[in-house]
């Protein structure tokens, strides 16, 4: 009997309102700063994340899906949305379209590791990206739309965390002290932490073992090395931050997954659940276009995991919008009855009305014990006597109420008489 794959789920139809709800809330939130919706390949050539993600990142050493088409290229499923962005926005010259380029994407993404709550293997991203400026202003406007997108959604008791990794000028001096401080601490790191030192010992702060987590605690801050452009932007940014009335917590162990991030860096968490359930994050990567082949720009953007926000809106017994019902179910006695619902079911379809038809040949109570599961407001009872006197029977599933009626009189009570 085959199942879904370990680490991926099937979307149910009765969680479809949850997912439905979120998007529409996404888009809700682009349209009012101005995101235009872009889509990108699920796969892309695996070079791409390859350099922009960096090599000694977990993603890339232990997550990607890796693969060879039929010409022998290497690609990979897309396991995080920005640098497919970031590929679009060169191939298709968007430098020479006003700046920033404000481009937002609903997407899923594929990532090898352990499955967990709200963390699969597959797992959907919405994420925003703004390109072509540097100016901290954009910082805080897109932290600000982070926060507005969740608590659009209902969601409460978040908290954002805030850092600077600073550039590729201040950064060397940071990333010297840093394997500094951990080589004296090299016997108590895990083996993971160890290789992560000499390969790439920003992500060092990112381990979520115990024992690894209190070594990084005390270890050197990124914000004490920052070159005075950087401190600069920074300071600009928190100011932004405090002007919009929006409360940060500075967090020195915050460098997210992802090689490409430069100066700014944010995280949204909940109170309750820490980094390991954050519900998004993202911050500015300023040399990420020129490491794929465009000219230097700078840029700024998050996502969200769609997953782990569905799940927190669960915990928080947030409600959720119901999706739209069929408003109509035609029962039929009969063939001849039943060739008439076929036409009254595409005439009532053809003026906007949702109408579900009984199947089969199931007694009356039968069809109408269907129509109430499905949530219909009204049932269509078509049979002999109908068929005679060319009128139908108008059930309120509600009351119980019935009505014998005209189709043009059917028509003027669900509301969409032509």
């Amino acid at each position: 009997m085959y199942k879904a794959p370990r680490g991926t789920v099937d979307i149910l139809p009765e969680e479809q309102a949850f997912w439905r709800y979120v998007e529409a809330k996404a888009a809700e939130v682009c349209q009012l700063y101005g995101y235009q919706r872009l889509d990108t390949p699920v796969f892309e050539e695996a070079a791409l994340f390859t350099r922009s993600i960096g090599e000694g990142t977990d993603i890339v050493t232990k997550e990607m899906y890796v693969f060879k088409d039929r010409s022998g290229k290497q690609l990979a499923l897309r396991p995080e949305g920005t640098a497919p962005v970031c590929r679009a926005y060169i191939e298709h010259g968007m430098d020479n379209l006003p700046q920033p380029v404000k481009l937002y994407y609903l997407a899923p993404a594929f990532r090898y590791e352990r499955p967990q709550a709200g963390r699969y293997r597959q797992h959907y991203q919405f994420g925003c990206e703004a390109i072509g400026d540097g100016d901290p202003a954009l910082d805080s406007e897109v932290i600000h739309m982070a926060c507005q997108f969740f608590t659009s959604l209902g969601l409460k008791e978040l908290t954002v965390q805030l850092n600077s990794i600073g550039c590729k000028s201040c950064r060397p001096e940071y990333i010297k002290a840093l394997k500094g401080y951990y080589q004296e601490r090299a016997a108590d790191l895990c083996p993971d932490c160890k290789t992560r030192l000499e390969k790439n010992p920003l992500r060092l702060l990112d381990c979520k073992r115990q024992g690894c987590q209190h070594i990084a605690d005390n270890s050197p801050r990124s914000t004490d090395y920052l070159c005075p452009e950087c401190r600069s932007h920074f300071e600009v940014v928190t100011e932004f931050l405090r002007s919009l009335d929006l409360p940060f917590n500075f967090n020195h162990r915050l460098v997210r997954g992802l090689d490409y991030y430069t100066k700014t860096v944010f995280e949204v968490q909940p109170l309750a659940g820490g980094a390991q359930s954050a519900l998004g994050g993202g911050g500015r990567y300023d040399d990420l276009i020129e490491q794929l082949g465009g000219k230097p720009t700078p840029a700024v953007g998050f996502a969200a995991g769609m997953d782990r926000v569905v799940l927190t809106l669960k915990k928080q017994g947030i409600p959720v919008p119901p999706l739209p019902l069929p408003e109509v179910f035609i029962a039929h006695l009969g063939n001849e009855a039943k060739g008439e619902a076929v036409k009254l079911a595409a005439s009532l379809r053809s003026q906007g009305i949702g109408v579900v038809m009984a199947s089969g040949d199931r007694s009356l109570k039968a069809q109408l014990r269907q129509a109430n599961s499905l949530g219909t407001g009204y049932a269509i009872i078509i049979g002999e006597e109908e068929i005679k006197n060319r009128k139908l029977t108008l059930r309120n599933m509600v009351s119980g109420e019935q009505q014998s009626l005209t189709p043009a009189e059917l028509r003027a009570v669900l509301g969409k008489g032509t």
